[in-house]
């Protein structure tokens, strides 16, 4: 006898008993052993190299400012204004690919559009490798945006939807590691190679991600929304193995979609069940960047320079890299152990305390010896008051360097990767296409303000302001983390769907 989806004890009805069942469903017992196929895993691979071209994109800016700063060309020289253009333009891009998202997840597929998302790739990078004046580098940088937020939009859902629920945790974190070690790779490259040829490395990933994904199959559920029962059938049978049995799984996904075989109508979207889980993950998005995480790693480099630092600061920005990229690699392996929110509460407080130390430091702290020339940031003490100069051998001058990993450890360790495995697992299947791509252009205007004014924030008022307001931030994270979020861990995503629509009024476990 197929056992129910919801658990229940009692009068006490509890969507998500905090114990599993000692005799699992043979359709459980199935997505327990479903790991051991390695299709799932290629076919999350294929996708999340979007991701690996969305993270190389998003700083590529960091090694590239303070060289164009510095360009015997004059078409190509950037100034304060040009450099915070060049910088931010890319979250514009971003917005625009997360509101096309909104259309083409449902429309083309989440296979089809994370390939999709190839032609502004290979054509941005083309232009920035090609740039002969500013407006191309500008287009550029906002054609791998705009790849970069459809892929943000796209592939949390597509990995979401393909993955067994024991280990949606693990495998929703790579897309948020793909992006990590892209980022890293655009750091160590930039140690090497001069900007141009940094844009055409940015191709390769490009031409890989189309290629794999090309024979890998698309998302059952989104199969099985468009009619096409066989086909998915065929796919999660792919997707699971030869030997597994699919279906006591195919028959929960076939009935999650037939209850919402209709797009989400304006009458349904104020009913609590759809727009709570909307909200959460939206709150989420914009609540994430207002950690400051985009500006930072947009302005890295810059931000070392403008600081007392002991090491170079292009070195100090690739350690930086190392250090993020492992830290969503503990994320990845403790995600589906210790749950969701308690990465959540300690990603938090690390950032509250890495944002205030870097205040403190900047406010207080030693001054660079050399004035700073990199996109203008401050070049002044504030309130006339005069600090020390650092000497090249003063270990304070480590700071900087040790408080931005702490802050980018915090980061990578909770609100980086859940916020976008949340988002793909708490939306209801009949608006997953146009909310994960409303919340992707919430938040990249988010990033596109921040970034945008922060340099105009720490040249009228100080470094140090910014860093101010991202600790208040991450203060307020905690606190919605514990009133508003779910715990997820180890739910299938009909479960989470139906634990909405048990109007609980709380989310605490």
């Amino acid at each position: 006898m197929q056992e129910p989806l919801l658990g229940a004890e009692g009068p006490d009805y509890d969507t998500f008993p905090e114990k599993s069942s000692p005799s699992p469903s043979p359709g459980e017992r199935t997505r327990v052993g479903a790991p051991q196929n390695r299709r799932v895993f290629l076919a999350t691979f294929a996708a999340v190299l979007g991701n690996f071209s969305f993270g190389y994109a998003l700083v590529y800016t960091s090694p590239v400012i303070p060289a164009l700063e510095l360009s015997l060309d004059p078409d190509l020289r950037l100034t304060q204004t040009q450099a915070s253009w060049f910088g931010s333009v890319f979250t514009l891009g971003a917005a625009a690919g997360g509101l096309s998202a909104m259309v083409l997840n449902d429309l083309l597929g989440r296979k089809l559009s994370i390939m999709f998302s190839a032609v502004p790739s290979a054509a941005g990078y083309a232009l920035m490798a090609g740039a002969h004046g500013f407006w191309m580098l500008l287009l550029g940088r906002t054609l791998t945006g705009f790849a970069g937020g459809l892929t943000a939009a796209c592939i949390p859902v597509y990995v979401s939807e393909i993955a067994p629920p024991r280990v949606r945790g693990a495998l929703g974190a790579t897309p948020q590691l793909m992006a990590v070690f892209g980022s890293l790779s655009l750091y160590a490259l930039g140690l090497l190679l001069p900007w141009r040829w940094l844009a055409v490395a940015g191709e390769g990933p490009v031409l890989v991600m189309t290629l794999l994904l090309s024979f890998m199959p698309n998302s059952p559920r989104f199969l099985l929304s468009r009619g096409r029962d066989s086909e998915a059938l065929r796919s999660l049978a792919w997707l699971r193995g030869a030997d597994a049995d699919i279906r006591w799984e195919f028959s929960q996904i076939q009935d999650n979609v037939q209850r919402q075989s209709t797009r989400v109508s304006w009458a349904e979207a104020r009913s609590p069940h759809v727009y709570r889980p909307i909200l959460i993950a939206l709150l989420m998005r914009f609540l994430q960047q207002l950690t400051g995480i985009t500006p930072i790693l947009v302005y890295l480099q810059p931000i070392f320079e403008s600081t007392a630092v002991l090491l170079p600061p292009r070195d100090d920005a690739a350690i930086v890299g190392a250090v993020r990229l492992f830290s969503v690699l503990i994320a990845a392996l403790t995600m589906d152990l210790a749950g969701r929110k308690v990465l959540l509460f300690v990603s938090a407080t690390i950032m509250f305390a890495a944002n205030l130390t870097l205040g403190l430091y900047v406010h207080f702290g030693p001054k660079p010896l050399t004035p700073n020339s990199t996109v203008g940031l401050e070049s002044v003490p504030l309130g006339g008051t005069e600090q020390p100069l650092a000497a090249p051998t003063n270990y304070l001058t480590l700071v900087p360097l040790v408080a931005t990993m702490l802050f980018i450890m915090g980061y990578a360790m909770g609100w980086g990767p859940i916020t976008w495995l949340l988002m793909s697992e708490i939306l209801p299947l009949q608006a997953r296409g146009v909310a994960s791509g409303l919340c992707v252009l919430v938040s990249w205007l988010t990033a596109f303000a921040l970034t945008k004014s922060f340099l105009l924030v720490v040249n009228a008022f100080g470094l140090q302001v910014p860093f101010f307001f991202f600790a208040a931030i991450c203060l307020a994270n905690l606190l919605f983390t514990g009133c508003c979020v779910p715990e997820t861990k180890g739910r299938s995503l009909e479960q989470i769907e139906s634990f909405f629509r048990t109007g609980r009024r709380s989310f605490l476990h």
